[in-house]
């Protein structure tokens, strides 16, 4: 992962849990198990499918991708469509031999504040065979130095209120239910706004 501006040094470009579950940077040397998880369907982004989208892009060019995918600079498409500037982040691919997933700390420096556009600093996804297994609750503990190291003493992460593995995920790293919002076009639907602490 580059250099980027907004810390002293770059990130580690491996973490490991207890469990051996490993949050990597991503490399081209990895890119075929990524390949595999969009040719199943899985998707990066829980708010809209962008697996075809992400196919396409990285058969047609795979060293433009992984730029494309860690480009500090880049934009971000949003469930509505709007296309908004990328925040300041860290990517990490979850990998335990294979790829797993994938997670992503977000943020803007100097503040725990967050853009009305961004629900929350982290967001991840796990492959649909490797969920239920601990994946997003290890991955989410590596992730929490890193926020910590970025400044953040407590970070915002968010789940529709039926995810009711998310809230174990969040729950299991400490996460304290902070509000409860409608959530809008979704009648009866709410979305958990956690709090969890980095240190």
């Amino acid at each position: 992962m580059s250099t980027t501006p907004f810390s002293q040094k770059p990130p580690p470009v491996r973490l490991i849990s207890r469990t051996g579950i490993e949050l990597v940077a991503p490399s081209p040397e990895r890119l075929p198990g990524y390949e595999v998880a969009l040719e199943k369907g899985w998707s990066s982004d829980t708010t809209r499918d962008v697996s075809q989208e992400q196919l396409t892009a990285l058969r047609a060019d795979p060293g433009s991708f992984i730029e494309c995918l860690t480009d500090q600079n880049g934009t971000v498409t949003l469930a509505n469509g709007t296309i908004v500037p990328r925040l300041p982040f860290h990517l990490f691919w979850i990998w335990d031999g294979e790829f797993c997933g994938s997670i992503m700390l977000r943020f803007r420096p100097g503040t725990e504040e967050l853009p009305p556009y961004t629900l929350g600093h982290i967001g991840y996804s796990v492959v649909p065979w490797k969920q239920r297994r601990g994946y997003a609750t290890a991955a989410l503990g590596l992730l929490l130095p890193i926020a910590k190291a970025e400044g953040l003493e407590r970070v915002a992460i968010t789940c529709k209120d039926t995810n009711l593995a998310s809230i174990k995920v969040i729950e299991a790293n400490a996460g304290v239910l902070d509000r409860a919002v409608p959530i809008e076009g979704m009648p009866g639907e709410m979305r958990l706004f956690y709090r969890v602490l980095t240190a």
